[in-house]
């Protein structure tokens, strides 16, 4: 894979005991989405879609009125957050990202509060 701003990315050759190998547009590693264009965007839609897939498995304690909020919070923290955020220190943040990112963050918030 080439990681490359332009719009056309260039062809390379790369063969293996004869064997030609194939030039991905994008790839997992790690866990991560990494895409030929450099940005993120499938990597955090990604993300987003797991932590509210486990956020649904866990709604029963997450938005239980008969624990403190504080303590759902934490919950959050310590079990979803980490999904959503896994790999971010790699991830290029634009507005639109940041957006999506925060827009994530106040679902949650207002599902555990029933708003």
């Amino acid at each position: 894979m080439v990681v490359s701003r332009k719009q056309e990315l260039p062809i390379i050759n790369i063969y293996i005991k004869g064997t030609r190998l194939k030039q991905k547009d994008q790839f997992k590693y790690l866990g991560s989405l990494i895409s030929s264009d450099g940005r993120n965007n499938s990597e955090v839609a990604s993300r987003i879609a797991q932590a509210k897939t486990n956020f649904q498995k866990m709604k029963t304690v997450l938005t239980n009125k008969n624990i403190s909020i504080r303590t759902r919070r934490r919950a959050l923290e310590c079990y979803i957050e980490p999904i959503l955020m896994y790999g971010c220190e790699a991830w290029t943040i634009s507005k639109q990202t940041q957006k999506k990112l925060e827009a994530t963050e106040m679902w949650f918030l207002r599902r555990m509060l029933r708003i």
